[in-house]
Formats: structure tokens, sequence, C-alpha cells
């Protein structure tokens, strides 16, 4: 087992390796509560959290990161054994140097993890999840680089600054995704009904009908799913579809505007200058 401990601004930096032929159980505790991340590197040690007659167990940690808080009452344990090795990394800050934290830091601890930031037990789990590829690159870096001394220290304090980037980027992407609505089944069916009716769609009523919604609802769900509106995503498919059938030789210009729903030949035209940049007409 090595164990190293690194400082880079107000981060207190755990480094854990280890590797066996035998099965071995290896402790630590942290000295002041903290607030920290862990990332799981190669390896698929287990790992135990133990506070008071509490316990939450980790069986599979290769490529984990979770976010927690911890105070000198609680035991992290890793069981290493054979085909279960141990690759760690722990960005941790004590509390008390919390809002000391530079860049801003500490801000985005408070906003993105508030729930470890106020703690309400020795020991309170923030959000996980399995690391990006990116992700797991930086961290393998760590226990593969060949720096030494300031050099080494120099590549430490980058690769801990993009990885607490990608985290709590990361965080911040599940974070909105979790915050959109949950009806994406009926959304993606008020989508399909829009693309089976480019000719003659249905309005605004009937299709929040045809989904059991209505229709504040349907406008307010369907931008925040798929980025614009209701009627703005029916005619970037109608002139996505237009400009296929003109730019493959399977329609003029005036039937493209006919089978995708327009009346007008100028307004077509209009709107697909609008959209791609040039007229209809000049597609070759």
């Amino acid at each position: 087992m090595t164990r190293d401990f690194i400082h880079i601004n107000d981060f207190v930096i755990l480094v854990e390796e280890a590797n066996s032929s035998k099965v071995e159980v290896d402790a630590c505790y942290f000295d002041e509560p903290i607030v920290a991340v862990a990332f799981y590197g190669s390896g698929n040690v287990d790992l135990a959290v133990k506070y008071g007659e509490k316990r939450k167990d980790f069986h599979y940690t290769k490529g984990l990161s979770f976010a927690f808080y911890a105070d000198e009452k609680v035991e992290f344990e890793h069981t290493v054994s054979p085909d279960k090795s141990l690759r760690c990394i722990v960005v941790a800050t004590k509390m008390s140097k919390l809002e000391e934290l530079p860049n801003e830091e500490g801000e985005l601890f408070s906003d993105l993890l508030n729930e470890l930031v106020n703690p309400k037990d020795h020991y309170v789990e923030g959000p996980s999840f399995f690391m990006t590829p990116e992700m797991e690159n930086i961290v393998d870096a760590f226990f593969s680089n060949t720096y030494s001394g300031k050099t080494k220290m120099m590549f430490f304090r980058s690769q801990i600054t993009a990885l607490l980037s990608h985290f709590f980027g990361q965080l911040s992407l599940k974070q909105e995704e979790a915050s959109k609505p949950l009806h994406r089944e009926q959304l993606n069916k008020a989508k399909d009904i829009l693309l089976e009716n480019l000719e003659n769609p249905p309005s605004l009523s009937e299709l929040s009908k045809a989904i059991g919604f209505n229709t504040t609802r349907l406008k307010k769900e369907f931008k925040a799913i798929f980025g614009v509106p209701v009627f703005k995503y029916l005619q970037n498919e109608r002139l996505t579809s237009a400009h296929k059938l003109i730019s493959e030789n399977e329609a003029t210009v005036q039937e493209a505007a006919w089978q995708v729903g327009y009346d007008s030949l100028s307004s077509f035209s209009n709107a697909f200058a609008k959209k791609f940049g040039y007229r209809p007409s000049q597609i070759k």
C-alpha cells in the first residue's frame, strides 16, 4: 500500500495505490471535517464506509467518482485482493478552508454540493457517477507519470484542476438533465406525430390532446427537451426534408415545397434561405 498526501492550494490530495497477492484490509480516517471528491481508477477495490452503527458498501468502484462529507468519526475501509487492486485519488478540502478556495472553487462546492456543505450526519454522500473517458485518462496519468520534484507538483496541480473541472461540468449537466421534465415518452410521441404529418400537421391544441397535455405544458416541455418551440421544430424538419428531396433529384423546388406543406413558393424559398443561407433553386 502506498499513500501520499499532496497539498495544492487549500486542497489536500490523497493518492492511494495497492496491489496484493492475498486479501488485505486497510482503513483510514480524516482528522477533521472535510468535503471531498473521490476518483477510482483501474482495479475494482471494495470500499466500506463506516460511521457509528451505519455502513455503506461499494462493490464496484472501477471508474467511479463520488462526492462526500466526512468528519473524524468516519472510517474508510478498502479491501484489496489479487483481482481487486486499489487506485484512488481523493481531492479534499477542510470545511474550515472552504471559503478560502481560489478561483471561486468554494462557490462551486456550495452551489453544486450544498448537502455536503451543510451536513446532517457524520457522513453524507453526494452525487456519484462513472467517469468519462477523459476523466479516466487523467486518473490513470497520476499513477503512470514519470515526473519528479517541482515538475511533478506542477503536473499534479494541472491534472487536479482538469479533473475537478470535468467533475463539476458533468455534475452541472446531470443536474440540468434532472431538472428537465420526465415526460419524454409523450413528447417523443408529439415529435413523431409532427414528422409523420409534415404536409398537414395538427394544430397545437390537436397535438396537445393527442398526447394528453394542455397546450401550455406542451409548449414548455417540448422546448425544454428538444431546444426549440414546437413549430420551429416542425419548420426545421420540413425544410430539411425539402432540401433532401431537391438535392437527390426526387422533386422540383415547387414539388418539394408542396410535399412539406408550403402553399406559397416565395414563403418556402425565404424560409429555406434563412435556414441554409441559399435559396432552393441554388442547390446543385
